[in-house]
């Protein structure tokens, strides 16, 4: 099994992945061309899974655009 380090972390819950899902957003990459306040907008994200994602990035040494 190989390991891909672009991937979005699992475990954010099902309404924060069907909000990344109908964002099209299926990469930490993509992810980082969103600003938080983006990322929050959507509907299902709350802030756990922002702040998973956050931490996720930063694992990567990626973070949300700049507003």
């Amino acid at each position: 099994m190989t390991l891909d380090i672009d991937a979005l972390p699992t475990g954010l819950g099902a309404p924060a992945d069907k909000a990344l899902g109908q964002a099209r957003i299926t990469s930490l990459s993509q992810l980082s061309k969103y600003s938080e306040r983006e990322i929050r907008a959507l509907h299902g994200m709350g802030p756990t899974a922002v702040g998973k994602l956050r931490i996720a990035l930063a694992k990567r040494g990626l973070e949300f655009a700049a507003v």
